[in-house]
């Protein structure tokens, strides 16, 4: 799992006491930044340098049995360098090459997959609808390829959390 995304699931999935210890063993401290409406910011720290994230828990799952809602979820991250990263944590591992479709409205956008996360093919097209949207839903392949997956997250809230991990995460200044 990635690190913001183990960071995101230790601070908000596990019970406090073995969160706390889990994130000093094995995962960078995560700072929440804020709510908003749905979705939550926070920062963290990969290899020295802060890193921030907004996400979303699914409000609605179909067509995978044993799955937790809390679990599945929207993360967006801006790294240095690197902006508009667009995740879904699925919480079950997908079958090999297994291609994903996030549908904001009328907007169909591609994701692929890698283990048990779906990553937008392009991040910036991806944040430019969720700003607009109301719901996004993810459709994908079920584990091994098996039946199909529906992932509902509620967009109420991401233009601000989006926002804010800009103003915290600001896009580097060009080199000269």
């Amino acid at each position: 799992m990635h690190p913001a995304l183990l960071a995101v699931a230790l601070l908000l999935a596990a019970p406090a006491a073995f969160a706390q210890q889990a994130r000093q063993q094995a995962a960078p401290q995560a700072t929440r930044m804020g709510e908003f409406q749905s979705w939550t910011a926070a920062t963290t720290q990969e290899n020295g340098q802060k890193v921030c994230y907004a996400f979303a828990r699914a409000r609605a799952i179909e067509g995978v049995p044993n799955r937790e809602a809390r679990n599945v979820m929207l993360v967006v991250t801006h790294r240095p360098g690197s902006r508009d990263q667009v995740a879904v944590r699925a919480g079950y591992t997908f079958a090999r090459n297994a291609e994903a479709r996030l549908f904001i409205g009328q907007t169909e956008l591609p994701f692929y997959t890698n283990a048990d996360m779906a990553f937008a093919r392009n991040g910036r097209e991806v944040v430019a609808a969720l700003r607009g949207g109301r719901d996004a839903l993810l459709r994908a392949p079920g584990p091994n390829g098996r039946g199909q997956s529906g992932d509902t997250f509620p967009l109420a809230g991401f233009s601000q959390a989006y926002d804010a991990i800009s103003r915290e995460c600001p896009p580097a200044a060009p080199r000269r």
